[in-house]
C-alpha cells in the first residue's frame, strides 16, 4: 500500500514537471508566431567596408565527409583578401592525408591547416587554441557534416550592425531527410528547436544557444565571455549563456539555412543525443544558479532555466512511466480513488501544447499540402514514441551531467549517404558496442508491452495509450540498435 502511494506521488510529481515544460514550450510557440510577424522588418545595414572573416572547420576523422566540406567552404562568395579558412584538425587516421591533397586543388583559397597531436579540451580545446591565429574580426564556423550555403557571410553578416550583437545563428536544414524513418524523426525534432524554440527564445529577448556550428561570432565577444571551455560537452551552449550573461545580444535567422547530414544509425544518434543532454545538464549546475541571481526579467529567468533544464524532461518521463504502473495497481485494488487520476488529467493539456509545437514546426518546414498533413499524423505519435523509448539512455546522461560525473567528448560517425558512394556496413567509425542499457530497453518494451496485455484483459484502458506509446518506443529502440549497428 505505501508503494502504491509513493508511487502515486511520484507519478504526479513528474507530470507536474511535464506540465510545466509545456507551459515553456506553449510559449515559446506564442511568440513565434510573433517572431513569423517581424522576421522580415528586421533592419540591417549591408557592410562597408566588409569586415575580415575567419572560417574555422573543427575536424576529427573525418574521412568520409572531410572533401565535401573542403569543396563547399572554397565556393563561399566573399572577397578573398577578406577571408582566412582554418582548418582545424585532430584526426589520428587518414583524414589528414585527404585534407592535405583537396588543399591543392585550391591555390588560391586562403586555407590554414593546423594539426593538434593532441586532443586535449576536444573542439572547445581545438577553437581555443586556433583563435589567436584567426585575423578575423569575425570568426564562422562549421562541422563536418555541413554543406554551406555559397552565400552564407554575405546573408548572416549584415545582422551585426549593431556592436552589441555577439553572434548569429542560422538553421539547420537537412541533406538526408527522407533517408529512413530514424532521419525523418530526427528533422521533425530538430526543426521544432530550430523554428519554434529558437524562434521564441529570440523575439522576447531570453537566452538562445548557438548550435555548435552554422553561425557566426564576433570574435572580441568570445574574449570578453571568457574563450572557449572544455569543462561541459556543450561548449557552445556555455559560451552562449557566457556572453550573453555579460550583455551580449544574439541573433537567430531561420531564413538563413545551413544544411546538413543527419545520423541515419541509432548508435549514433544516441552518441549525440547523449553528448546534448549531458551537456546541457553540465550547464544546468554552471549557470542557472547565475541566472536568477542576476538582474534578468522573471520571463527571461524562467525560459532560461526552462531551457537549461529542458533535458531532465527524460527523467519526468521515466518515472512516471514506471510509476504509472503502481497507479495502475492502485486503482485495480481501489487504493486510489479514480477520481483522482481524472482530475490529474488536466497534465494532458501540456501534451497538447508540445504537440502543437511539433506539429507547427512540421508544417512550416515544407510546403503545406495534404502529403504533409498525412506525414504529420503518423510522425508525431511515433516521434513520442521513441523519445518515450529513449528515456532510460537520456536519463542516465542528464544524471551523470548534473551529478558531476565526467566522460570524454565522443563524436558523431558521419557517412555522406549524400553521394550514395559508401555503405553503413563499410563505415569505420560506426559505434559497435552495445551499452548494457540497451538490453535493458528491450526489457523495457517487454514491460509495457505486457502492461497493454494485461489492460485489455482487465477491461482497463486508463493508461492503455500511454503505456502503448512505451512499448512500442523501447521496442523500436531496442531493433534499431541491432538493425543498425
Amino acid at each position: 500500500m505505501v508503494v502504491v502511494y509513493i508511487c502515486a506521488g511520484l507519478y504526479f510529481l513528474g507530470m507536474g514537471f511535464i506540465f510545466l515544460y509545456s507551459l515553456a514550450q506553449g510559449h515559446l510557440l506564442l511568440h513565434f508566431f510573433k517572431f513569423r510577424k517581424t522576421e522580415k522588418q528586421v533592419p540591417h545595414l549591408i557592410p562597408n567596408p566588409w569586415p575580415m572573416v575567419t572560417v574555422q572547420l573543427p575536424i576529427y576523422n573525418e574521412r568520409y565527409v572531410v572533401e565535401r566540406l573542403i569543396d563547399a567552404v572554397a565556393q563561399l562568395n566573399y572577397p578573398s583578401d577578406l577571408l582566412q579558412i582554418q582548418i582545424l584538425d585532430d584526426s589520428t587516421d587518414e583524414t589528414s592525408d585527404l585534407i592535405l591533397a583537396k588543399l591543392l586543388s585550391y591555390p588560391t583559397v586562403n586555407f590554414h591547416y593546423l594539426h593538434r597531436t593532441h586532443r586535449h579540451g576536444f573542439k572547445a580545446g581545438a577553437l581555443r587554441e586556433a583563435l589567436p591565429l584567426a585575423a578575423g574580426e569575425f570568426v564562422t564556423i562549421f562541422d563536418a557534416d555541413f554543406m554551406p550555403d555559397t552565400d552564407f557571410l554575405i546573408k548572416a553578416l549584415p545582422y551585426f550592425s549593431s556592436p552589441q550583437v555577439g553572434m548569429v545563428q542560422s538553421r539547420w536544414t537537412h541533406l538526408n531527410q527522407n533517408y529512413s524513418i530514424l532521419t525523418q524523426l530526427q528533422a521533425f525534432a530538430l526543426d521544432a528547436h530550430f523554428l519554434i524554440e529558437q524562434s521564441g527564445r529570440n523575439q522576447q529577448g531570453a537566452f538562445i544557444n548557438f548550435n555548435g556550428t552554422a553561425g557566426i561570432w564576433r570574435k572580441t565577444c568570445i574574449l570578453d565571455a571568457g574563450n572557449w571551455e572544455e569543462d561541459t560537452l556543450t561548449e557552445d551552449l556555455d559560451l552562449s549563456y557566457r556572453a550573453q550573461r555579460k550583455g551580449w545580444r544574439f541573433v537567430y535567422r531561420p531564413d538563413i539555412e545551413s544544411p546538413a547530414e543527419l545520423p541515419p544509425i541509432l548508435s549514433a544518434i544516441k552518441s549525440q543525443q547523449f553528448r546534448w543532454t549531458k551537456g546541457g545538464a553540465e550547464c544546468a549546475v554552471k549557470h542557472a544558479g547565475k541566472v536568477l541571481k542576476e538582474i534578468h526579467p522573471l520571463g527571461i529567468k524562467f525560459h532560461a532555466i526552462a531551457h537549461l533544464f529542458n533535458s531532465t524532461i527524460f527523467i519526468a518521463i521515466l518515472l512516471t512511466s514506471f510509476c504509472s504502473i503502481g497507479l495502475w495497481w492502485g486503482v485495480q485494488l481501489q487504493l486510489i480513488p479514480l477520481a483522482l487520476f481524472w482530475a490529474s488529467g488536466i497534465s494532458m493539456i501540456g501534451f497538447v501544447l508540445v504537440a502543437a509545437v511539433y506539429l507547427t514546426s512540421y508544417l512550416t518546414a515544407q510546403p503545406y499540402s495534404w502529403t504533409s498533413i498525412v506525414g504529420a499524423l503518423w510522425k508525431l505519435p511515433l516521434f513520442f514514441s521513441v523519445s518515450m523509448g529513449l528515456s532510460l539512455h537520456n536519463s542516465q546522461a542528464v544524471l551523470e551531467g548534473l551529478t558531476g560525473k565526467k566522460s570524454p567528448f565522443i563524436r558523431t560517425p558521419k557517412f555522406n549517404l549524400v553521394a550514395g558512394s559508401v555503405s553503413l556496413q563499410g563505415n569505420t567509425y560506426r559505434l559497435r558496442a552495445l551499452p548494457m542499457s540497451t538490453w535493458l530497453e528491450g526489457g523495457m518494451g517487454i514491460l509495457f508491452g505486457g502492461m497493454v496485455v494485461l489492460g485489455i484483459v482487465k477491461g482497463s484502458f486508463l493508461f492503455l495509450p500511454f503505456h502503448g506509446l512505451l512499448a512500442l518506443g523501447y521496442s523500436l529502440v531496442f531493433i534499431f540498435s541491432f538493425r543498425t549497428r
